[in-house]
């Protein structure tokens, strides 16, 4: 099968594409042909280093995928329903970036009815990634108010929709007027450029000085005292990247005085059960509004496999709004 190769860690050029044996499914696995491949930031950060695979899982980068079921565990495949020929979509460990991919049956979801590969090949990562820190972590609820940070990114466009559709207000943070726009196009209630504004300042005057109850924060660094202070009483703030870096000093005696709660989470080593159990809420709760076009996929460009490369630069340039795919 062709596979795309990291072969050494560095820029967007050390993507190759490269021939690898094709893998076998396992106990509780299946073998997806690969139609399309999420690109996602923790790709990105495999590519230059900084995000170590996890034990037993591929090199390959990739972490979400979508086509067609072609070889498996049958008994496991008849419990969950599945069948040989079945459009799905995968959250992966690694090995995405293939023409063939061994995939968990319980980390496996049916393309919603009446998307494309494309579209199904974008939502595995950021759906799996929102909903267990949103709704989980932080148990948003219906009536409270969420900023995103970032909101043009692929969570960001997955998390204005989601919790707009359970019935949250959402403001979200963006690098432009232009990604602004787009973000209340999806559904936010307010969207602040970071760049002209300060989001805390805005956020503050949003919601005339109460705060906001959760905080999906890709950034940590420096904005972590700013969203300390920008929380509501007992507000909960979800911390799932380190873009700003990892250290932050901020006001302990808000988060004493306001009954904070600070906390995180990365999807790709948790267990097989724990990814599990998402799919299974997704499927109930979530896949529903996409068949109806509730929530929406957001495609901002596909590239063919081979322009892997094209594709991770596109990333790192942060002047997409919504999700990369690449096509087999």
């Amino acid at each position: 099968m062709k596979v795309i190769e990291i072969t050494s860690f560095g820029a967007p050029d050390v993507l190759r594409l490269a021939e690898r044996p094709a893998p076998r499914a396992g106990l509780g696995e299946v073998l997806i042909r690969v139609s399309a491949s999420g690109v996602n930031r923790p790709d990105v950060l495999q590519r230059t280093g900084n995000y170590p695979v996890p034990a037993g899982a591929s090199d390959i980068p990739g972490l979400e995928v979508a086509g067609e079921i072609i070889a498996g565990d049958a008994q496991a495949m008849m419990a969950a329903g599945f069948k040989i020929g079945d459009r799905v979509c995968a959250l992966v460990a690694g090995g995405g970036y293939a023409e063939l991919c061994v995939a968990p049956l319980g980390q496996c979801l049916s393309v919603p009815q009446g998307l494309s590969d494309v579209e199904a090949a974008s939502l595995p990562e950021t759906f799996f990634t929102v909903w267990s820190n949103v709704f989980e972590r932080a148990s948003l609820q219906k009536g409270e108010t969420l900023l995103v940070q970032g909101g043009s990114s692929g969570i960001g466009v997955t998390a204005i929709q989601i919790a707009k559709a359970m019935g949250a207000t959402v403001l979200v943070t963006a690098g432009s007027d232009e990604k602004c726009a787009a973000c209340v196009a999806l559904g936010a209630d307010y969207a602040i450029n970071y760049k002209t504004s300060d989001f805390a300042e805005e956020v503050k005057k949003l919601t005339n000085g109460e705060g906001v109850d959760v905080i999906l924060d890709m950034v940590a660094g420096s904005y972590v005292a700013r969203e300390v202070a920008v929380l509501a009483e007992d507000g909960r703030l979800v911390i799932i990247a380190l873009q700003g870096g990892v250290k932050a000093e901020f006001n302990a005696g808000l988060v004493l005085r306001k009954r904070l709660t600070i906390t995180g989470s990365t999807l790709r080593p948790r267990s097989l059960e724990f990814k599990t159990a998402i799919a299974r809420t997704l499927k109930e709760r979530v896949w529903p509004l996409i068949a109806s076009g509730m929530i929406n996929p957001v495609i901002h460009s596909t590239f063919s496999a081979a322009e892997a490369a094209k594709a991770h630069a596109l990333m790192e340039s942060n002047q997409h709004v919504g999700k990369i795919v690449l096509t087999w």
